[in-house]
């Protein structure tokens, strides 16, 4: 379990914790706003590729993206119902039932798309390969891209985004106001530390060879930002979301915590193997196992679950 100690003020110092700890949603559900009345189709949508694409039918859904961020919009927008498919990512209670398109990793695959006759495909170049996208538009199947950004301040656009090539805009802005009140509550939860925990988001897949750093516009550094913490990768320097791990960047960061996907601290045979990569015994996060994980499909989805999302990393970073 994690310890810490107090400060001569009687609170508790979050450098001074020790010990890994899970982020775990209090909710995983999704809750759906309220629905009211059909979609108003058609609706002729500007796809992020430049592709002028027009949405006659929503009865058969496919949202896809390397987050499960689609999934979750559309879910919460009431059209769960629709939806006939999934990706890996998207991995809440409502949508487990649901046939994967993505059979390996995160490839999708067109046979597998298709066999589930959609009306239409939502996706991001966040996931691919871009040949299947392809083939599916040739197949006459409407396919409509979204920014695949994933930021705190890019959610509200990407959420009516969803909702308005659906035909449902309303609903996104009811989605709008409540995930934003949601976020609002639970940046409360950070403190407000005169010297804020360094933190440092690492992309591990130990079976596959995967180290990775993460830096600006990972969507790691908000989530970061959000719970009053310093992104290392982008105070250190790192000009691209994810750079190749090496121990001398880590020493340089000197990260107070180390986030890390739950799939992928298992990867890398838990918090004892994730000690043991170059670096990262140099830092204190390493010294003091200060290790959280969290949910593969929830850490960096920024979808309509994220103000659970902040609440449940600062509880886990803060209070263990």
């Amino acid at each position: 379990m994690p310890k810490a100690t107090s400060t001569t003020t009687g609170s508790i110092d979050p450098h001074t914790f020790t010990g890994p700890a899970t982020a775990k949603l209090t909710d995983h559900s999704i809750h759906a706003v309220a629905a009211s009345g059909d979609p108003k189709l058609p609706v002729d949508v500007k796809s992020c590729d430049g592709k002028q694409v027009q949405v006659q039918d929503v009865s058969r859904i496919i949202p896809v993206d390397l987050y499960g961020t689609l999934s979750e919009i559309v879910f919460s927008l009431g059209l769960g119902d629709k939806v006939v498919g999934r990706d890996t990512s998207t991995g809440f209670p409502e949508a487990l039932n649901l046939p994967k398109v993505t059979p390996t990793a995160h490839d999708l695959n067109a046979e597998a798309i298709l066999a589930l006759d959609p009306t239409v495909v939502l996706t991001d170049k966040s996931i691919g390969p871009p040949e299947v996208l392809e083939q599916l538009r040739a197949s006459g199947v409407p396919v409509i891209f979204f920014d695949d950004a994933r930021t705190m301040d890019g959610m509200p656009s990407q959420i009516r985004a969803v909702a308005a090539a659906l035909g449902v805009p309303d609903r996104g802005e009811e989605l709008v106001d409540r995930t934003q009140a949601e976020i609002v509550k639970s940046l409360e939860l950070a403190p407000q530390a005169a010297k804020p925990l360094r933190m440092t988001f690492l992309y591990v897949r130990g079976t596959a060879g995967v180290y990775l750093m993460s830096g600006p516009g990972s969507g790691a550094d908000a989530m970061i930002a959000a719970i009053g913490g310093v992104d290392t990768g982008t105070d250190i320097g790192l000009d691209k979301p994810f750079v190749p791990l090496t121990s001398e960047a880590l020493i340089r960061a000197q990260p107070d915590v180390i986030l890390v996907m739950t799939e992928g601290l298992k990867s890398v045979k838990g918090v004892d193997g994730l000690v043991k990569l170059p670096g990262i015994a140099q830092t204190p996060a390493g010294q003091h196992r200060r290790i959280i994980d969290m949910n593969d499909t929830e850490l960096l989805g920024f979808g309509p679950r994220t103000g659970r999302t902040v609440a449940a990393l600062a509880k886990a970073v803060y209070t263990p």
